[in-house]
């Protein structure tokens, strides 16, 4: 925890004497990476002239409203990122958390397999003196638990809201009851043998993890602190939908609402893009079938990706500056995203190697 402190210390106190001269050396440097990336293939000016068609196609005041809607949307779930961490941290500051977590939505769009949320997780334990990841991880898992439930109540609205899915889905059932049953019976084994072979672990992980989570143990604090902003930014997320629907005259109702946040849950899952670019447009296209034609939904789709990065890419750069100066931020985002890749490689050679390990079971 020396290392979190230490590392904390001097980014809060970049943080106080912000040079402009800094920001013209990274404004600099940004034209360089620029004309770097140009040499290498990426098409930025291309990227940006289709980020400004698709700007200059929408009218001003739908923008504005996706933009202020975006913002609300990150800082609210930012807020219950910071009540978790907070209640378990008390010298834990919401502009750090804020900072923090709108570089790691910026992320998300450029990184693929979301690393930007790893990296996250590696920033809470460099600017919070006493945080350990596993704790961190803890506040994640307490985090995701409004989106688990509101997105189990989109897919139960999607499943019943289709005529006769009842009978399509468990039309097995009639057919081959003995089987369900077997399928039933065997499964629930099978959850329980895993359950009782990995519980040892479970409850190790859940010791070093349970300080992050400590919010659970005051159930109205975690409503009132964690819940109530998790759904007040999930609330803004629907508005930021509605209005690029509106602005393509596409017609904005609930049921709309809900194929596109079900499509887009799925596409963040199976997405290995940077912002799931290509698997939102597909899925966003599949979402409004029979609201619009395909040309419509994809340039609805392309238009709302467009102009949500560009802008969280904005917002968390404003943020960093203003949380920990230009050199800290670039330091901490630097070392967060260098951390992440480690981690992740890890989490792959872990799940490669307990793959080899059952291969070699099955033959011995």
């Amino acid at each position: 925890m020396e290392m979190s402190q230490a590392a904390a210390a001097p980014l809060e106190e970049q943080s106080r004497h912000p040079h402009w001269r800094r920001l013209l050396i990274g404004g600099l440097v940004i034209l360089v990476i620029g004309a770097a990336a140009d040499l290498l293939g990426w098409d930025i000016r291309g990227w940006l002239n289709n980020l400004w068609d698709t700007m200059s196609e929408i009218s001003l005041g739908y923008l504005v409203a996706g933009v202020a809607l975006k913002t609300l949307q990150t800082t609210a779930t930012a807020f219950a990122w910071y009540a978790i961490l907070r209640y378990a941290y008390p010298t834990t500051r919401f502009r750090l958390v804020l900072a923090c977590y709108a570089a790691s939505v910026a992320l998300n769009g450029i990184l693929p397999a979301n690393l930007g949320t790893l990296a996250l997780l590696l920033m809470f334990t460099t600017i919070i003196a006493g945080a350990t990841f596993s704790a961190v991880l803890g506040a994640y898992v307490v985090e995701k638990i409004f989106f688990t439930v509101i997105g189990a109540f989109t897919y139960l609205y999607l499943f019943l809201s289709v005529s006769g899915s009842f009978d399509i889905k468990f039309d097995f059932v009639h057919q081959h009851p003995w089987a369900t049953v077997i399928l039933v019976v065997g499964g629930a084994a099978l959850i329980y043998t895993l359950v009782r072979t990995f519980w040892p672990k479970i409850v190790q992980w859940w010791d070093q993890a349970k300080e992050g989570g400590g919010i659970l143990s005051e159930p109205r604090k975690y409503l009132l602190w964690v819940f109530a902003p998790s759904l007040l930014g999930w609330i803004a997320s629907l508005g930021v939908m509605a209005v690029f629907l509106a602005a393509y005259d596409i017609p904005v109702s609930f049921d709309t609402l809900m194929r596109i946040c079900g499509g887009n849950s799925i596409a963040n899952v199976t997405s290995a893009t940077p912002g799931g670019a290509g698997v939102n447009q597909a899925f966003n296209v599949a979402s409004l079938k029979g609201v619009t034609d395909p040309t419509t939904a994809t340039a609805y789709s392309v238009s709302q990706q467009l102009v949500t990065t560009a802008w969280n890419i904005i917002f968390g750069i404003v943020l960093l500056v203003w949380a920990f100066g230009w050199s800290g931020g670039k330091e901490l985002v630097q070392t967060s995203y260098a951390g992440a890749k480690e981690k992740a490689v890890e989490q792959k050679d872990a799940r490669a190697a307990r793959k080899e390990a059952k291969r070699a079971a099955k033959h011995a």
